[in-house]
């Protein structure tokens, strides 16, 4: 099945540029020029049976800003999210992550570049759909894989849901591959690199710095449950599970 893409950048020119080169390698695009037409076409999509599979938005956008459109879209579901934008302080690209962003890239950018991470979220996105239902290597296939217990901690791997001590906790999908990427080997200190791999067992695009946000987002998650200090720094390293 052909991805569905929203391409939502103003300039006309790079959003034209965009959308030819992501058409002619397979995917199906729809163009967006303001905030406002693409909340609209998202609420349209949302209540259909074609909705979007991953997006790509500027920030400075008329009618409603970028920043306020990875929230929305961050609020209502697991779509990729990648970012381009002339913004490239460490500050800023921080908050994009905090907002709900997968990836970013600053402009001006290269078009392969840009068609290579939509590729690698799309297949993040299809792995954590399919991954529940599949054995984990060297487990023998059940009806249901057995939950992921670590302290008060539970994964169902089925749902791909978290709880703590019973009670529900939300989690984006990266989220969601960090932790159980710390749980399945609770004594492994893992490098920032090595955490994105392990999740999703291929390199990652995203910098360093951005795994410090995803972990910051899941304490601050945990915080109001007392587990946030489950969550180790391991200095000049990257985190580990508390022993």
């Amino acid at each position: 099945m052909t991805a569905r893409i929203l391409i939502i950048e103003d300039d006309a020119d790079i959003n034209e540029v965009i959308a030819t080169h992501l058409s002619r390698n397979g995917f199906s695009c729809t163009q967006a020029y303001s905030g406002s037409e693409a909340r609209l076409l998202l609420e349209v999509s949302a209540q259909s049976d074609s909705s979007f599979d991953l997006v790509i938005t500027d920030l400075m956008l008329p009618g409603i800003r970028g920043e306020e459109l990875v929230s929305l879209i961050r609020a209502r579901g697991d779509v990729p999210v990648i970012v381009v934008s002339a913004q490239s302080e460490p500050a800023g690209k921080a908050e994009l992550l905090r907002c709900g962003a997968d990836d970013y890239l600053v402009k001006p950018f290269d078009l392969d570049e840009l068609l290579a991470r939509v590729s690698v979220q799309l297949r993040h996105a299809a792995r954590a759909r399919g991954s529940a239902a599949a054995p984990n290597a060297g487990e023998a296939p059940s009806d249901k894989a057995a939950p992921m217990v670590y302290k008060e901690w539970e994964l169902d791997r089925e749902s791909r849901t978290f709880r703590v001590a019973g009670n529900p906790v939300k989690l984006t999908r990266i989220e969601y591959n960090i932790v159980e990427a710390l749980v399945r080997r609770p004594k492994k200190v893992f490098t920032k690199q090595e955490l994105f791999e392990v999740a999703w067992n291929e390199e990652c695009f995203i910098e360093e710095k951005a795994i410090n946000v995803h972990v910051s987002n899941i304490r601050g998650k945990l915080k109001p449950t007392g587990t946030d200090s489950y969550i180790e720094t391991v200095w000049g390293i990257g985190f580990k599970l508390a022993d």
